[in-house]
């Protein structure tokens, strides 16, 4: 198994949304950090996908666009941008991956229910073994978080920290 880290649409954008929305990506923040360091030691890829709309300003350059200072994402990550929820629709992630050697993506990020759902799905369409990172979606719906992991396949901090041992 060669995984990869797939962090979904946290960008300071994001951050603005609604109290709610925050709380949330916070919460999701720790997790995606602290699973962003496990892949650093284990010498794994760690991807950010950030979302392009010109409509809600998203471009890249633009200050919202970006990954928030908190996030552990590095300029040397690899960076998808995509203009769809499903981050491998019209970009090079699929081959990025193939590059890579990856088989398994664990998928985190915003907004649980639509992006991060879309590319979960995709993945799996990809022939990739596709994994939610419980703790690391984030959401306005903390329902809509409980529902994406009642229908997704997850794993825990922990038991992903013992299985890349």
């Amino acid at each position: 198994m060669k995984p990869a880290l797939l962090i979904v649409d946290m960008q300071k954008a994001c951050f603005k949304v609604n109290p709610n929305a925050v709380q949330s990506l916070n919460e999701a923040a720790e997790y995606i950090n602290a699973t962003v360091t496990l892949f650093r030691e284990k010498a794994l890829p760690v991807i950010c996908i950030h979302h392009v709309s010109e409509e809600m300003d998203l471009v890249p350059g633009k200050e919202d666009f970006g990954v928030p200072d908190e996030l552990a994402v590095l300029p040397s990550d690899l960076h998808i941008h995509k203009k769809y929820g499903n981050a491998f629709n019209r970009t090079s992630l699929a081959e990025e991956l193939g590059k890579l050697g990856v088989d398994t993506v664990i998928v985190t990020g915003y907004c649980a229910e639509y992006c991060v759902l879309s590319t979960y799905r995709a993945a799996q369409d990809n022939d990739l073994t596709a994994i939610m990172l419980r703790g690391a979606l984030a959401s306005d719906s903390r329902e809509n978080i409980r529902f994406v992991e009642s229908i997704s396949e997850l794993i825990t901090f922990r038991a992903l920290r013992k299985m890349l041992e």
